[in-house]
C-alpha cells in the first residue's frame, strides 16, 4: 500500500481509530468497563440519541438541519401518555389497544411535523435552522400545554418493557437502535433516494436539473428524523413511566455533536450513517468512562462541550482542505 493510500485510509477511519484507542485506555483504567452488562448499558444509553443521529445524518447530508428533535422527543412522550389517558378513561390497567393507538397517533403527528418543516422550506425558502428553531419552541410549548406542566402517568404495568425490558439478555432499545441503523444505512447506500440525498446536498441546482425532486428528498429526510425522535420519546416515556415535558432538554446538541464527530460535513453531501454511529458511540463511551472514573458531572459537561467545539473546528478544517 502506498503512503498516499495509507494516509487516506487513516483520514477516512480516524474516528474509528480514536474510538478503539479510547476503548483500550478505559478498559485498562476503569474496572468493569469491558463487562458485557456495561457494554449493553452503553448501547441502551445511546439508543435514543443514536436513532435520532441516524436521521439527523440524512438531514445534514441533504444540506439542512433540525434543531427541534429534543422538543419532539418531549412532546411525543407527553402526547403518547395523553392519548392513553383519554382512551382508557379511569381504567386502572389501560388496554393494549390504547397504547397501540397512542403509538400510531404520536408517530403520525411526528411525520406531519417533518412534512410541515419540509413544505415551509420549499414554499417560504427560509433556512431550516430558523424554521426548526421556531418549531423547537412550539413543540416545547405544546408539551407543556398537553400536560399542563405536570407529568402524565397513564400507562399499563407492562409498559416499562419498551424502555427497560430485555429479550435474550439484550435491552429492547438496542433492538430499536439496530432497526433504525439498518433502515437509514440501507437508504443511504442502496437506494435511489440515498443517491438523491447526496446529490442534493452536494449541488441542489444540479440535482434539480438532473431530474431529482429536490424538495421531496429534503422532506423525506426531515420526516424520518421526526419519526425517530418520536420513537425516542416513546422510549423515554417508558423509562420514566410518564409523559414528562422536561425530558430530552438539550438532546439536539448531543445529536448534532455526535454527527459532526462522526465526520459528517455541515456543508452537506459528505458523511455516512456508519460515521454517525461511531460518533454517538464515542460520546456514549466517553460519558460512561468519565462516570467510572468518578468525574464530577459538571466537569463532564465541560469536557463534552470542549469536545464538540474541537469536532466543529476539525470538521471545518477538513472541508477547507
Amino acid at each position: 500500500m502506498s503512503r498516499t493510500k495509507f494516509i487516506s485510509l487513516l483520514r477516512r477511519n480516524s474516528m474509528l481509530i480514536i474510538l478503539m484507542v479510547l476503548y483500550v485506555i478505559v478498559a485498562t483504567t476503569a474496572q468493569g468497563f469491558f463487562s458485557i452488562n456495561n457494554q449493553l448499558n452503553i448501547l441502551r444509553n445511546i439508543a435514543v440519541p443514536g436513532m435520532i443521529a441516524f436521521g439527523m445524518a440524512l438531514v445534514i447530508i441533504v444540506g439542512e438541519i433540525d434543531l427541534s428533535v429534543g422538543s419532539m422527543v418531549a412532546v411525543s412522550a407527553c402526547l403518547t401518555a395523553w392519548i392513553v389517558e383519554k382512551l382508557a378513561g379511569n381504567a386502572f390497567e389501560p388496554a393494549a389497544w390504547t397504547v397501540i393507538a397512542a403509538f400510531a397517533g404520536t408517530l403520525l403527528f411526528a411525520a406531519s411535523v417533518g412534512f410541515l418543516s419540509g413544505k415551509l422550506r420549499q414554499l417560504v425558502n427560509v433556512p431550516t435552522f430558523i424554521t426548526s428553531l421556531a418549531m423547537m419552541a412550539t413543540l416545547a410549548g405544546l408539551a407543556n400545554l398537553i400536560t399542563n406542566g405536570v407529568p402524565i402517568s397513564s400507562f399499563p404495568s407492562w409498559y416499562y418493557v419498551i424502555g427497560s425490558g430485555r429479550f435474550w439478555g439484550i435491552p429492547v432499545p438496542v433492538y430499536l437502535l439496530a432497526i433504525a441503523f439498518v433502515i437509514t444505512f440501507t437508504i443511504a447506500n442502496f437506494t435511489a433516494l440515498g443517491r438523491s440525498i447526496y446529490a442534493v446536498g452536494g449541488n441542489m441546482e444540479a440535482a434539480r436539473l438532473s431530474g431529482i425532486n429536490v424538495w421531496r428528498t429534503k422532506t423525506i429526510c426531515l420526516m424520518t428524523t421526526s419519526v425517530f425522535a418520536a420513537t425516542g420519546g416513546i422510549i423515554y416515556s417508558s423509562l420514566v413511566n410518564a409523559g414528562n415535558p422536561t425530558i430530552a432538554r438539550g438532546l439536539e446538541l448531543e445529536v448534532i455533536s455526535a454527527v459532526i464527530i462522526g465526520g459528517i460535513s455541515l456543508f452537506g453531501s459528505k458523511g455516512t450513517i456508519w460515521g454517525a454511529f461511531i460518533g454517538v458511540l464515542f460520546l456514549g463511551v466517553l460519558l460512561n468512562a468519565m462516570t467510572l472514573w468518578g468525574f464530577n458531572p459538571y466537569v463532564q459537561q465541560v469536557i463534552k462541550g470542549g469536545l464538540i467545539l474541537g469536532a466543529v473546528f476539525i470538521n471545518f478544517f477538513i472541508d477547507r482542505r
